[in-house]
């Protein structure tokens, strides 16, 4: 009984991957808005009601490929926090974490549009895209933390009348930070995502040629502005 429960779940496993594989790469070639589980099923072979059993609806297929997407780059984010060196200090661990999350983007273009592009035209993403979409921040976040705990954040500032919205982010994203550490994050986390969306899609043509370096740089600057030195 139990080699036969874990041969169809293994099976039920593979035709998921399957599903999943097919509506990335129609993602790449029309976009998510065109996304169609009757196509799926037509390339796969599959009747259309077999692909239901799986994926109900065309949303809940979305709502897969993006936590699968929002996973992916939070563990690149994750091994690239964990592979730098922890004596090599805050900003060049940031710099890794950034640089990592860039060089994921620019080998997904497309699963990154799908979490970082233009919403979907009639979809919603429900509660549970929360936890994978933090991944990224909360490593970012994490390097903030141990430079916080260790020598200090620096050079941060906030006008007065700002505190009250400073206050309820600090809370919400991280309440052992000092509230001029949240309006950073934000800013940075926004600003690092911007940098990356501008390559992705095409803004940086013809403006930014050694990309890389520019890359590099701009990481850093970002570092300083969340008190990282």
């Amino acid at each position: 009984m139990r080699t036969a429960q874990g041969a169809r779940a293994r099976a039920r496993m593979e035709v998921t991957a399957a599903i999943k594989d097919e509506a990335r790469r129609q993602l790449a070639a029309a976009g998510a808005g065109k996304l169609s589980l009757r196509a799926v099923a037509r390339e796969l072979g599959m009747v259309s009601s077999a692909v239901y059993r799986y994926f109900p609806s065309r949303d809940d297929l979305l709502t897969a490929l993006i936590i699968d997407a929002y996973d992916s780059v939070g563990a690149c984010a994750e091994r690239a926090r964990d592979e730098a060196a922890a004596d090599a200090g805050p900003v060049p661990r940031w710099i890794a974490v950034c640089t990592a999350v860039r060089g994921w983007a620019l080998a997904h273009p497309h699963e990154y549009a799908l979490i970082y592009g233009s919403p979907v035209p009639g979809y919603t993403a429900p509660r549970t895209t929360v936890p994978p979409a933090s991944r990224v921040g909360a490593v970012l976040i994490g390097i903030i933390r141990d430079a916080h705990r260790g020598h200090g954040l620096v050079g941060l500032g906030l006008p007065a009348e700002l505190h009250p919205e400073a206050e309820r982010l600090v809370a919400d994203l991280a309440p052992d930070l000092p509230p001029e550490a949240a309006t950073a994050i934000v800013a940075t986390w926004a600003q690092l995502f911007g940098l990356v969306s501008f390559e992705v899609f095409g803004q940086f043509n013809r403006v930014v040629e050694d990309r890389e370096r520019f890359f590099e740089h701009a990481a850093t600057g970002l570092a300083h502005a969340v008190g990282l030195r």
